[in-house]
C-alpha cells in the first residue's frame, strides 16, 4: 500500500515539474523573442509611444518705430492639445478641459472623435497664462499644453495698416509683418521629450536643434506723428461725414515714410470678429489726381523751355473748347502768369500749356517723377496706378491730363512726386525702414525748375489762392489743392468727390511732404480740396514739424513763445 502511494506521488511531482519547466521555457523563448529577435521593432514602438520630437517655438522679432517705441511685440501664451485615444479613454479629462476653456463639451468630444486616428489635435490656441496654469494643475490625461507666442500691437488701430497682421501660427499675412516675415519670424527648434501614458511630458531627453529668435525691425515711422495724423484725419472725416481718407507724411531728404494713416481702420488685437477695412488705401486705392498734377505740367514746360517763370497765358473768356468738350474756370481770369495759374488752379491755362507742348514732353515729366510706377517701397499690395504711353494720346487726352484726369495714382505715389519738387529735383526710393546711410537719388528735374515751381506753389497758400486754409502760423508752406470727381457707371459723378491737398514745409527748405486725401466728403457741407483737405494738411504739418524740432520760419508776436519752447526742446 505504501509503495503504490509513493509511485502516485512521484508521478504527480514529475508532472508538476514538467509544467513549471514548460512555463519557464515559454517565458525564456518570449524573452528571447522580445530581447533578441524583435528587439528593434519593440524599441521603435516604445519610442513612438513615449519619446516624441516636439517643436520649440522661436520668438518673433519686435517691430519698432524710429525712436524704439514698440509697434508689434510677441507675448507668451499656451495652446491646449489632446491625444485623441487617451483623451477618449478618459472622458472626465475632456469634460474638465471643456469647462476650463469655456468650450462646449459635446462639440469638443465630436472634434476629438473626428481625429481619433491621429496622435495630436489642437483643442484651443493662444490660451492666456492664467487659464493654462489652472488647467495644468488638473493633470488631465490626454490633455497637454504647448508654449507659443501671440502678437500684440500696442499702437492698435492707428498703425494697423502699416504694421499689418500675423496669423495664429505667427506668420506674417499683411503689411510689414508680411513684407519682412523672413526677417522677423526666426527659426523654430526641436527637442525630444519623454511622455507618460497620459501624454504628459515627464522629461527632456535631448535638444535636436536650437531655436533662433527673429530679428527686431526698426521702421521709419514716427509714432508721435502717426498718432497726430490719425487723430486729425479722424476729426476731418467725422466733421465732413466722409466715406474714407488717407494721409501720408514723407521725409524729403531720406524718402522715409514718417506716417501713413487710413480710415476706416481696424483693431489688430481683436480677432473675435472678422477683420474688415484691412487694405492700406494710401497704397492700394487709386484716384485721378485732379489739379494736384498741375505743378508737374509747369515743371515740364520749364524744363523744355516752352514757357519760363514769368510767361503769361490768356485764359479769356474763361473757357476752352475741344470738339464737343468745354473746359471752364470758375471765373474769367484773363491774362495770368504761371504762379497765378497755380494759385487760381486755372484749367483753361493748364490746357493751353499742355497743347502747346509736345505730348512726349508732358509724358516724360509725369513719368520721371514716378506716375504710373511702383514707388519701390516693397509694401505688399501696392499699385502703380495708370498712366498710358503718349503714343495713344489724342488732343482731348492731352487736355484732360493737364488737370489730372485720364490717369490714376495713389496717395504715396503723389507724395513721392511732390518730394521731387521739395528735394530740388531729386527722386528718392520710398522706404518704411530707417535708412542708416545716405540714400542716393536720381535727378529727374533741374534744381532751378524745382525751386521755381516750389516758389509758385507758395502763392497757392496766399489769401488769393485756393489753398489759403493750408497756411500755418509758425511755418511757411507750398502746395496745391485738388478736387476730382469720382468715376461712376462709365461717367463722372456729380455728387461724389475726392478732396486733395499735397504740399511741403517749410517752403524754402522743406523737411516733410504731406498728402491729405478725403474720399467723398458731404457735398452740402464742403467738398473742395481747399476747404476739406487743406486745413487737415495745416494741422498735421505744423504739429509734425514741431515734434521734429524744425525751427519756425515765421516769426511774429503770437509765436515767439513757441519758438523759444522749440529751441529749448532742441537743446
Amino acid at each position: 500500500m505504501r509503495k503504490t502511494r509513493v509511485k502516485v506521488f512521484n508521478g504527480r511531482r514529475h508532472l508538476l515539474l514538467l509544467v513549471i519547466f514548460a512555463i519557464f521555457a515559454l517565458l525564456f523563448a518570449r524573452a528571447l523573442q522580445l530581447q533578441w529577435l524583435h528587439a528593434d521593432f519593440y524599441d521603435k514602438e516604445s519610442s513612438s509611444r513615449h519619446i516624441h520630437t516636439v517643436e520649440i517655438r522661436a520668438h518673433r522679432g519686435a517691430i519698432k518705430d524710429r525712436h524704439g517705441e514698440a509697434l508689434a511685440i510677441s507675448t507668451p501664451v499656451y495652446s491646449v492639445s489632446a491625444q485623441p485615444q487617451i483623451a477618449l479613454a478618459n472622458p472626465e479629462s475632456i469634460s474638465a478641459a471643456a469647462k476650463a476653456l469655456a468650450l462646449s463639451e459635446r462639440r469638443l468630444i465630436k472634434k476629438i472623435q473626428r481625429y481619433k486616428d491621429r496622435k495630436f489635435v489642437y483643442v484651443k490656441r493662444h490660451v492666456p497664462p492664467a487659464v493654462a496654469g489652472a488647467l495644468k494643475q488638473k493633470k488631465l490625461k490626454g490633455i497637454a499644453l504647448t508654449n507659443e507666442y501671440r502678437r500684440y500691437y500696442p499702437a492698435g488701430e492707428m498703425a494697423a495698416h502699416i504694421v499689418g497682421l500675423t496669423n495664429i501660427d505667427d506668420q506674417g499675412i499683411e503689411g510689414i509683418e508680411l513684407a519682412f516675415d523672413d526677417w522677423l519670424h526666426g527659426m523654430a527648434g526641436k527637442k525630444r521629450v519623454l511622455k507618460d501614458g497620459s501624454g504628459r511630458t515627464i522629461a527632456d531627453i535631448e535638444l535636436v536643434r536650437e531655436p533662433y529668435d527673429g530679428r527686431d525691425l526698426s521702421l521709419s515711422i514716427d509714432k508721435r506723428i502717426q498718432y497726430l495724423s490719425y487723430r486729425e484725419l479722424m476729426r476731418t472725416i467725422d466733421y465732413h461725414s466722409a466715406r474714407a481718407g488717407s494721409l501720408v507724411v514723407l521725409s524729403v531728404t531720406s524718402g522715409e515714410v514718417l506716417a501713413m494713416v487710413n480710415l476706416p481702420s481696424f483693431n489688430p488685437n481683436d480677432r473675435s470678429k472678422k477683420i474688415t477695412a484691412i487694405r492700406n488705401r494710401a497704397l492700394t486705392d487709386v484716384f485721378e489726381p485732379g489739379s494736384t498734377i498741375k505743378p508737374f505740367l509747369i515743371a515740364a514746360a520749364l524744363e523744355n523751355k516752352t514757357y519760363h517763370a514769368s510767361s503769361k497765358i490768356n485764359t479769356s473768356p474763361g473757357y476752352f473748347t475741344i470738339g464737343k468738350f468745354r473746359i471752364s474756370d470758375p471765373y474769367n481770369y484773363g491774362v495770368i502768369d504761371l504762379q497765378t495759374l497755380l494759385a487760381k488752379s486755372s484749367n483753361v491755362g493748364a490746357v493751353q500749356m499742355a497743347l502747346k507742348m509736345t505730348q512726349e514732353n508732358v509724358w516724360h515729366q509725369y513719368r520721371s517723377v514716378g506716375f504710373g510706377q511702383l514707388t519701390g517701397s516693397g509694401f505688399p499690395g501696392e499699385r502703380a496706378g495708370e498712366f498710358e504711353s503718349y503714343t495713344n494720346w489724342n488732343r482731348a487726352r492731352r487736355a484732360t491730363l493737364a488737370y489730372g484726369y485720364g490717369m490714376s495714382t495713389t496717395a504715396l505715389q503723389l507724395a513721392r512726386a511732390y518730394a521731387v519738387i521739395a528735394n530740388d529735383g531729386m527722386l528718392l526710393p520710398m522706404s518704411f525702414v530707417t535708412n542708416k546711410q545716405h540714400v542716393a537719388g536720381q535727378r529727374v528735374m533741374s534744381k532751378r525748375s524745382a525751386q521755381s515751381v516750389r516758389h509758385m506753389l507758395k502763392k497757392v497758400l496766399s489769401i488769393q489762392g485756393t489753398g489759403k486754409r493750408a497756411s500755418m502760423q509758425g511755418y511757411t508752406a507750398a502746395g496745391k489743392t485738388g478736387t476730382s470727381r469720382k468715376p461712376e457707371n462709365g461717367t463722372y459723378s456729380q455728387d461724389n468727390y475726392i478732396a486733395l491737398f499735397a504740399g511741403m514745409a517749410p517752403a524754402d527748405n522743406p523737411s516733410i511732404v504731406v498728402v491729405a486725401l478725403i474720399d467723398q466728403p458731404v457735398k452740402q457741407v464742403a467738398y473742395y480740396g481747399g476747404e476739406v483737405a487743406a486745413p487737415l494738411f495745416a494741422r498735421v504739418t505744423e504739429g509734425a514739424l514741431r515734434l521734429m524740432n524744425v525751427p519756425l520760419d515765421i516769426i511774429n508776436s503770437s509765436n515767439k513763445r513757441a519758438l523759444l519752447l522749440t529751441e529749448a526742446g532742441a537743446r
